[in-house]
This record gives structure tokens, C-alpha cells and sequence, in this order.
């Protein structure tokens, strides 16, 4: 399980065993909240709840079509391991949801948190797509035609 209270390059510590962390919260609300055209933040984690809600959904396109869980464990590896945009970068789809990094060291940990919320996320999302048969769960990969917030990471 991940906290979110630390930023760094080595793992985060883990949460208590009988409470979620924001990557289990946004799987199991995911369903519900994709959904949703406007989403209002009432706190920190809203803001990483949405951000992991658009991932998920381009993580299920990266899905589509992958026959099995090896194929999809290498895919969204490589996926959490591309360049990717962090808030105060040009084209950041979630800009007027995050402030900005001030500096160059604070924008250096925000990309490595961001990452290890992609590399987590993916492998978690695996268990919930591909069940104990190996086979993709179409009930979950229905949802990468949606379009939250009308907005894509």
C-alpha cells in the first residue's frame, strides 16, 4: 500500500494494512467517476484521484486488444515509463488543477511521484482486468471508450 505524504525516488512507505491509499480508492471508485463530466476537488487527494482516473483510462486504450496478462503487464511498463507531462509543463491537460512546481528540484520529485503512481496503478489495474483466469474483463475495459472530465493525460 502507498502514502501519498512523501515525494522521493525510493519507494513510499506503506500505508496501513487496514486502510486504502489513493490508488485503491481511485480503482474502486473508477467505474463511478468516469462517468462524471465535471468532478469538484475538495481536498489534495481529489487532485491525484482525478489525475490517476485519466491514466487508468488511457491505461485500459493501452489494454484493448491484448490477449492476455503478460503481454499487458510489458505495455503498461513501457507506458509508465514514457515521457510524460507534469503540471507547469505546456500542454499539461490538468493545469488548473495543480499548481505549478517552483523549482526545478520540486518538479524533479513531482515527475518521480507521478511515476510511481503510473508504475502502481498499472500493476494493480492488472489484478482488476485480468482475473485469476487470465482473461481480460470486458465489464473493465468497456470504460476506455469514456472520457473523463472530457480530458486524456
Amino acid at each position: 500500500r502507498w502514502s501519498a505524504a512523501r515525494l522521493g525516488r525510493a519507494p513510499p512507505p506503506a500505508a496501513p494494512a487496514e486502510s486504502d491509499d489513493v490508488i485503491d480508492e481511485t480503482l474502486f471508485f473508477f467505474k463511478a467517476n468516469v462517468l462524471f463530466r465535471h468532478f469538484e476537488l475538495k481536498g489534495n487527494a481529489d487532485r491525484v484521484l482525478i489525475y490517476l482516473t485519466l491514466y487508468i483510462t488511457q491505461c485500459l486504450k493501452k489494454l484493448e486488444g491484448l490477449p492476455d496478462r503478460v503481454s499487458a503487464l510489458k505495455a503498461l511498463t513501457s507506458m509508465a515509463h514514457e515521457s510524460f507531462l507534469i503540471p507547469g509543463d505546456a500542454g499539461f491537460a490538468l493545469g488548473t488543477f495543480f499548481p505549478s512546481p517552483q523549482t526545478s528540484q520540486e518538479a524533479d520529485l513531482t515527475r518521480a511521484y507521478l511515476k510511481q503512481l503510473r508504475e502502481e496503478t498499472g500493476r494493480r489495474l492488472l489484478d482488476k482486468v485480468y482475473g485469476e483466469d487470465g482473461q481480460p474483463s470486458k465489464f473493465w475495459l468497456v470504460f476506455a471508450k469514456r472520457r473523463f472530465m472530457n480530458k486524456s493525460v
